[in-house]
């Protein structure tokens, strides 16, 4: 890429700049990233001298899609402005959805409460206490068609983070929509849908991973045939960071959770250009700014590179790295809450210089409490800033070519391939979680974080310097409180209405083809349509699948 006495010189006179510049003081005698990737004092074409530019490189919208998986970027679309919110009961977070939409929100993305993530109606004895507290309450359909009352389902794109009963609350929507005459092929959305994860780093899991993925296999199969809009999964990275990994696991982690998926889907029979164009990926941004960049480049060309290399693809769509980013809500300090405004603004810019399709910015108070309308609107304000005032967008991948971005984009994607070649020699990602590899990684590197914050090696601004002791100050969300209550008429109204010999003979239905091979969805879409719970279908799976119990690995 460079010409080689040209280099020579710059050799040179790099070794001279290096010896009046060390005679210089700095701030510390070393600086690495949060990876622990070391940071030069300066970058040249040294740095990337193996480089070449048209085969490691190239352009947007061109393989290896390093610089953008399109040609115009983010000059030819913005990304989409997508804020998480759930809280309570279904008509308040409707009426949140409504806010935002009001105010500018391009898509929806909604948070589910605990009951709902682990499998459970709000009356189940396991689900006592826990009505609301991190997302929406959805027991049964008629939550769903509450939730989404209002909302065109067919111009607004649903991102649900929802992981074990994915196909279930998948199914819910579905079947919301279809009573309002919107027909299943002009749904747009994403399930999160990727219970590897969860795993080694949420903890949100109700089954034994080979049935989960089965389940997952499924809506992959049943999404291409009738959903042609709908990804079905985002990969997601995200929960990994916030357990405390660095980014070069998250990125590491998350593309080999992918690629198992990837080849389950294979070994189902699917055709990879049926089904691999709409896989998601989501991603965390935090706060080291070039690492991020670099993260989510490294990224594009290492899925393009593994997928062209091991599949073939026909269809150029298949190599695509698609993704969604949401800042770090473990960087958020319930000290000084304001200053998040600041962290958010930095981690927001990084994921859109890093070329994101999608983005939900965290709000100030979130250290505290969910989000507040005041600082809902804040966080989104920030994204449209970015957008429109800032200038970043008027240029495709405007940092690339720099040597720093560049050189660490290499940095990143050495870090991943010595990740894989790790998890590969256990014997791929399931023997890897159940043997407590990602777990302990993931705890270590938790470990190193907060040790260089309690030493002051990390400064964490009003954590550990530049502390202020005054009152909070900035106003928290205050729920309904008889929301349980009406949330809990509504449940007991359709148990009361429905037709219980209906109900029976769909869960039958599905408890047979859970213990066969059969796509699960049809069946999961019947029990939905006839009224059956959320727990009643999990119940099922329950008794057929087991219950994951992980073995102590730390």
């Amino acid at each position: 890429m460079f010409d080689r006495q040209k280099l020579e010189k710059i050799k040179q006179r790099r070794a001279e700049w290096e010896r009046k510049a060390s005679q210089s003081p700095e701030r510390r005698d070393h600086f690495v990233t949060t990876s622990g990737i070391p940071i030069e004092r300066l970058y040249t074409q040294e740095d990337i001298q193996g480089l070449d530019y048209l085969r490691d490189v190239g352009f947007p919208g061109e393989y290896p899609f390093v610089r953008g998986i399109h040609y115009t970027g983010h000059r030819g679309r913005l990304w989409t402005m997508r804020m998480f919110a759930g809280f309570g009961t279904a008509e308040e977070t409707n009426e949140r959805f409504k806010y935002l939409l009001e105010h500018g929100e391009t898509g929806l993305s909604v948070a589910f409460d605990m009951p709902t993530l682990m499998g459970y109606d709000t009356d189940a004895p396991e689900a006592k206490g826990e009505f609301g507290k991190c997302g929406v309450a959805i027991s049964s359909l008629a939550d769903m068609e509450v939730l989404l009352d209002g909302i065109p389902l067919d111009k607004v794109t649903t991102s649900m983070t929802i992981n074990s009963p994915a196909a279930v609350i998948w199914a819910m929507y579905i079947v919301a929509a279809e009573k309002r005459g919107i027909p299943m092929k002009k749904l747009g959305g994403t399930i999160q849908n990727d219970i590897l994860k969860e795993y080694f780093a949420q903890n949100e899991y109700l089954f034994p991973p080979e049935p989960s993925v089965r389940l997952i296999v499924d809506t992959f199969e049943f999404g291409t045939k009738h959903l042609p809009l709908w990804n079905t999964i985002s990969i997601s990275g995200y929960h990994i960071r916030e357990a405390g990994a660095t980014a070069a696991q998250e990125l590491a982690f998350t593309l080999a959770d992918g690629l198992t998926y990837v080849q389950a889907g294979i070994e189902r029979g699917l055709n990879i250009d049926d089904f691999t164009p709409r896989l998601s990926f989501f991603f965390n941004c935090h706060n080291d700014f070039f690492e991020e960049v670099a993260k989510f480049r490294a990224a594009r060309r290492i899925w393009a590179r593994e997928i062209k290399q091991r599949y073939n693809p026909q269809n150029e769509r298949s190599l695509w790295l698609r993704f969604h980013t949401q800042t770090a809500g473990c960087s958020l300090t319930a000290q000084q809450p304001e200053t998040n405004i600041v962290r958010v603004t930095l981690q927001a810019l990084a994921a859109v210089l890093g070329g994101t399709q999608s983005l939900h910015t965290n709000s100030m108070d979130e250290a505290w409490a969910l989000p507040g309308e005041k600082a809902s609107i804040i966080a989104l304000r920030t994204q449209q800033i970015i957008a429109h005032e800032s200038g970043v967008t008027n240029s495709v991948d405007p940092l690339g070519g720099s040597f720093m971005i560049e050189a660490l984009t290499n940095e990143m994607e050495e870090a991943a391939y010595d990740y894989f070649e790790r998890i590969d020699s256990l014997g791929g990602v399931i023997p890897a979680l159940e043997q407590g590899f990602f777990q302990r990684e993931i705890a270590e590197a938790a470990y190193r974080y907060q040790r260089d914050i309690e030493s002051g090696e990390r400064i964490i601004v009003g954590l550990n310097d530049y502390v202020i002791d005054e009152p909070l100050t900035i106003p928290l969300l205050k729920m309904d409180e008889e929301g349980e209550r009406r949330h809990l008429e509504r449940l007991n109204r359709v148990r009361r209405e429905r037709s219980s010999r209906e109900v029976a003979q769909r869960l039958e239905e599905l408890r047979r083809a859970a213990q066969g091979t059969e796509n699960l969805m049809p069946y999961i879409l019947e029990a939905v349509r006839a009224n059956a719970t959320l727990g009643e279908i999990c119940e099922v799976f329950r008794e057929v699948f087991g219950i994951y119990k992980p073995a102590e690995v730390l």
